[in-house]
């Protein structure tokens, strides 16, 4: 018989359980379970559903002796190349691991879904199978960026999830960015920046102004701190907290960063290996060097956040190796634990009725110009 349990004793808090979709990074399968194995080790309280070709996932799992009852099989034959285009995927992709990962945190099985694959039709098929929260209408991948900030990072959003952004996507770009500096950074009242070729109020496309002009009506109900138009060199500066922008200028700030940060690891590599002195110079300066590589490298800051979905939704880097697929599974926990998704949905509602009242405010004004103008 079971012995009941004491009223004092505290509940054992239960696994959070990620959804990994083991196909479609650059690396293989095998990577994806070394990472998961990693994270395994680290943190009793996560599970895992991986998801994909099942004889070859059992061969993989059953060498990592920590996985042993942590992991769940579900067996997915499709694979999502990155040349796959995301309406092919849409139409034809009901086979493959990444479908079969959203499943499980559309269905409630798992807290958060995890991929290495496709960015495109991963986020394609995260907006078919969980759905847009209500009032969004462009999804965003965010990310956090190293800065001389406090807090060491910034978030900045979007970087790649639309190429496209009007004055009112910015607007819950910015909600949403704050949100997740808030969950994800600690931040009480984080400082949103919106990116532009200058900070200049005149400088910058129609939509921006807008947006500057938007996104400063709701900074108080929004509980965050508008400090205006920001340039490309306040990305990783402290400025600012949240770095706003559209998911073209996103994407190529983000690659820029990551090419950067490689290009400055190859040049300290050839510098300290020139001589024998210089060789001796690294071997005296090795911790520092580790930290610093430890500071830029790409992989312990892995993973963007999808957010405006009914669920969350973590890309890692497609070739990511174990240490990046373990970093993006550390902030899908992370985030599951805070109940961010809850939290930004209440938060994304109270945009979406912001915008509408700061719109339906400045509709009177305008009409009367306009019977002015006429009168």
């Amino acid at each position: 018989m079971a012995m009941p349990m004491d009223a004092t004793q505290p509940a054992v808090p239960q696994r959070t359980i990620i959804s990994v979709d083991a196909m479609g990074g650059d690396l293989g399968p095998s990577a994806v379970v070394a990472g998961i194995s990693r994270s395994a080790t680290k943190n009793p309280d996560i599970g895992f559903i991986l998801h994909g070709p099942k004889a070859e996932l059992q061969r993989l799992v059953a060498r990592r002796r920590n996985l042993e009852g942590r992991v769940d099989i579900r067996d997915a034959t499709g694979v999502v190349t990155m040349d796959d285009r995301p309406s092919h995927v849409v139409r034809h992709g009901k086979d493959t691991s990444m479908w079969s990962a959203l499943e499980s945190v559309r269905t409630g099985e798992a807290d958060v879904c995890v991929s290495c694959g496709n960015t495109g039709a991963l986020m394609a098929l995260s907006m078919l199978r969980l759905r847009k929260l209500d009032g969004v209408n462009r999804p965003a991948i965010a990310i956090l960026w190293p800065s001389r900030n406090p807090q060491g990072f910034n978030v900045m959003l979007d970087v790649g999830a639309d190429i496209r952004a009007d004055e009112r996507d910015l607007l819950q770009y910015a909600l949403m960015g704050a949100a997740y500096a808030r969950n994800g950074l600690h931040l009480d009242t984080p400082r949103v920046g919106l990116l532009n070729v200058g900070t200049e109020d005149h400088k910058g496309r129609a939509e921006l102004k807008a947006a500057h002009d938007l996104i400063a009506i709701n900074a108080e109900a929004g509980h965050y701190q508008f400090v205006g138009f920001v340039e490309g060199g306040d990305i990783p500066g402290a400025r600012c907290d949240v770095i706003v922008t559209d998911g073209f200028t996103g994407n190529i700030a983000l690659k820029t960063g990551e090419g950067t940060a490689s290009l400055i690891g190859d040049f300290l590599k050839a510098a300290f290996a020139y001589s024998a002195l210089s060789r001796l110079a690294s071997l005296l300066a090795y911790n520092s060097l580790q930290r610093l590589k430890k500071r830029i490298d790409p992989r312990q800051v892995n993973g963007g956040v999808f957010l405006g979905l009914n669920g969350t939704v973590v890309k890692s880097h497609g070739a990511a190796d174990a240490l990046g697929v373990s970093s993006a599974v550390k902030l899908a926990f992370q985030l599951a634990r805070s109940d961010f998704g809850a939290r930004l949905a209440a938060k994304v509602a109270s945009a979406h009725a912001i915008a509408d009242q700061s719109i339906a405010d400045n509709a009177p004004a305008a009409a009367g110009s306009e019977e002015d103008k006429n009168a």
